[in-house]
């Protein structure tokens, strides 16, 4: 049997090999995990729990499980797990973002038991806030605090310069006060170049809401002054402010919002996945037209020999 006259050169094989691989090349997609899951702050109690037979940890590992399975579903949950043999109760809770998806919560709330585990061991309670999330534990008994007691705050050392900027600060501190009565828990919005946001446990009811993230207004203006940007922490709910010089991103700038019970930030990062897959699908297309038609001049070239 003979030799075909136009034997398939090597160049056509190594075409139709890239050709076949573009269909199977990963799409990256683009990840803001690390602007929800960065440590803020951690609070372990300085007691910690004897635990000969390990009821302890199981219960507390019992709890955080409850945890991660319900943010999926929500962004706030509370529950109380117990030991075998009516043994030692832990109560526990988390709330995320009122901004992000069912799914990012579920993902900001699972970083949080072996960040707890690495800083806090085994203390009888323990609070740990992710930029998008936190949670916290304390066993049966363990005194409480006042709702508006101050956990933490960190203001920037930048300071605005020229006049005006306290009043502009306090008009968007304002507007993000009177948007926290939509009994939603979660308000965020921007004034001239200012992006606020404020939110709640999930467990407060509006008034104490209100009056809680007052509390935080309050405790930032005198706290941080005129640092451009600042988060005051208290007990039972928290405040962001941050200055851009140059206007509020695109992805702030839309006005004030919600995050009805936790579903409303992953849209943004939806759409963005689904516009880098489809000018990837172009490219690829783009890309495999043009390789077709240089195939095609070699082999009339090579039929021309």
């Amino acid at each position: 049997m003979g030799l075909p006259k136009n034997p398939i050169s090597p160049i056509y094989i190594t075409l139709l090999v890239l050709l076949t691989s573009i269909g199977f090349l990963p799409i990256s997609k683009p990840s803001s995990e690390t602007s929800y899951t960065t440590l803020v702050y951690k609070g372990c109690a300085n007691q910690t729990f004897s635990d000969p037979s390990g009821v302890y940890s199981q219960t507390l590992s019992s709890l955080f499980d409850s945890l991660i399975t319900q943010s999926s579903k929500s962004n706030f949950f509370k529950t109380t797990s117990s030991g075998g043999g009516g043994g030692t109760s832990i109560t526990g809770l988390y709330q995320c973002r009122g901004d992000l998806s069912n799914g990012d919560c579920n993902n900001c709330v699972s970083k949080i038991p072996e960040i707890s585990s690495r800083l806090c061991g085994k203390t009888v309670a323990g609070r740990i806030q992710l930029s998008g999330c936190y949670a916290l534990y304390e066993v049966s008994g363990f005194p409480q605090i006042s709702g508006v007691e101050m956990l933490y705050k960190m203001c920037s050392r930048t300071q605005a310069e020229g006049s005006g900027f306290e009043t502009r600060r306090d008009t968007a501190f304002m507007n993000m006060e009177n948007g926290m009565g939509n009994g939603k828990g979660f308000y965020a919005t921007s004034y001239e170049s200012l992006y606020v946001l404020g939110q709640c446990e999930g467990s407060l009811s509006t008034g104490d809401c209100g009056e809680c993230v007052k509390t935080a207004v309050q405790r930032a203006q005198v706290e941080c002054g005129s640092s451009i940007a600042g988060q005051v922490y208290l007990h039972k709910c928290y405040m962001s402010y941050t200055y851009y010089p140059n206007g509020v991103p695109k992805e702030h700038s839309s006005g004030g919002g919600d995050g009805g019970g936790g579903g409303g930030g992953g849209g943004g990062s939806n759409r963005g996945k689904t516009i880098a897959i489809a000018v990837g699908g172009t490219a690829a297309v783009g890309f495999l037209v043009i390789c077709l038609m240089f195939m095609k001049s070699l082999m009339k070239k090579h039929d021309d020999y």
